[in-house]
């Protein structure tokens, strides 16, 4: 099996994480996307925080029933921040015969190497990169070059997506609908548990 791994706080989950996960599914030729929410990212502070549980149950509406794509708890099951290499060394110790791909963005890849054990990082999966507009595939590839593992490196192409969960939050607020931002089953669980303010 070849699974992606797409992390994120996903708060909430939009059609850029999907589009993401599927352009990465499609040309990395896998067999399934799992998203993987963090209960405390280590390296940012989770804004209007409505708690992992929310944001997992935001990630299973988001994919709904979309067999290419699954929802793990791994991570917002796990008390302290949310270390990519654990949750790798977990899941490949579940599944040691799959091949993990991890799904970032281009600027994350840039920053790999200030992460925890990145090498160990790209022993247990493959980095699988969205190139888009910000930051060049010569300055992820600078990075990774000191990293073991870092040649193995994969890019593929992602069109630019102009949502963010920090604008959609905005609206929220202001009463501004969400829909066709966001899946309509991720608009119906915000309105029901009242997040984000609205």
């Amino acid at each position: 099996m070849r699974i992606g791994i797409l992390g994120g706080t996903f708060n909430p989950p939009h059609l850029g994480h999907l589009i993401c996960a599927q352009e990465a599914y499609l040309q990395l030729e896998l067999d399934r996307v799992t998203l993987i929410p963090a209960r405390i990212p280590p390296h940012k502070h989770v804004e209007e925080e409505p708690g992992p549980d929310h944001r997992l149950e935001l990630c299973r509406a988001a994919v709904g029933d979309d067999d290419r794509f699954d929802v793990s708890d791994v991570e917002t099951a796990r008390e302290g921040p949310s270390y990519t290499v654990d949750t790798l060394e977990l899941l490949h110790s579940r599944e040691p015969e799959s091949e993990l791909f991890l799904i970032v963005g281009g600027d994350i890849a840039a920053g790999l190497p200030r992460w925890r054990e990145p090498e160990r990082v790209l022993s247990l999966a493959t980095l699988a990169v969205a190139g888009r507009r910000g930051t060049s595939r010569a300055k992820v590839d600078e990075a990774l070059s000191g990293l073991a593992g870092g040649e193995r490196a994969r890019f593929f192409h992602m069109p630019t997506i102009g949502v963010s969960s920090t604008v959609l939050r905005q609206r929220v607020r202001d009463r501004e609908p969400i829909r066709y931002y966001v899946p309509d089953a991720v608009v119906s669980y915000i309105d029901h548990h009242r997040l984000y303010g609205g």
